[in-house]
């Protein structure tokens, strides 16, 4: 009799995992998560999303072609400008939690895992509802960017520096 295969899905908040990325001082590669996330041959990816925010519908054109080559569903917003009176300036935000949430919970029935690349506590009910169907989540992040009630709510966390050797995008141009 065969092992028994769990179906997974992978939700990646691309701006949180920028930022994410930014303050390690390393960036990881899209396939290279896909592969180390299936390397066991009992789990089989039946989704991954890619949420990201943009400038304008142009922006990260061809990065975003290169994710859905690679079998990513990418969902986009466009960044809004908010004042910030007590910094007295300008910032930009695209929040696409609740496109996150939506995708989870219109999936449901098709994962057994979840993984999901954020560190925004935002996510701490999702996580918590999702658990009650028994299905295991997995969050990846990195310290200081983890919210404490997200990190409670998971089956587990890994810290993107863990598994860094095995996800880190690799520059072919320098590593001859």
């Amino acid at each position: 009799m065969l092992p028994a295969q769990e179906r997974l899905s992978i939700f990646i908040d691309g701006n949180n995992m920028f930022y994410a990325q930014q303050k390690n001082g390393w960036f990881f590669d899209p396939r290279r998560v896909l592969e180390f996330f299936t390397r066991d041959p009992k789990i089989v990816l039946v989704n991954a999303f890619w949420y990201t925010g943009l400038k304008d519908m142009q922006d990260q054109r061809s990065f975003r072609d290169a994710l859905i080559n690679l079998g990513y569903t990418v969902r986009t917003k466009l960044l809004k400008e908010y004042y910030d009176e007590s910094l007295g300036k300008y910032y930009q935000k695209a929040n696409l939690d609740i496109e996150i949430v939506i995708d989870m919970f219109n999936t449901v029935g098709q994962y057994d895992r979840v993984v999901l690349f954020s560190g925004d506590g935002d996510f701490e009910r999702a996580i918590e509802l999702l658990r009650s169907k028994n299905t295991h989540i997995t969050v990846v992040s990195t310290e200081g960017m983890i919210a404490r009630e997200l990190r409670n709510a998971t089956d587990r966390y890994i810290d993107l520096n863990e598994i860094r050797p095995f996800i880190e995008k690799i520059d072919l141009q320098h590593s001859n």
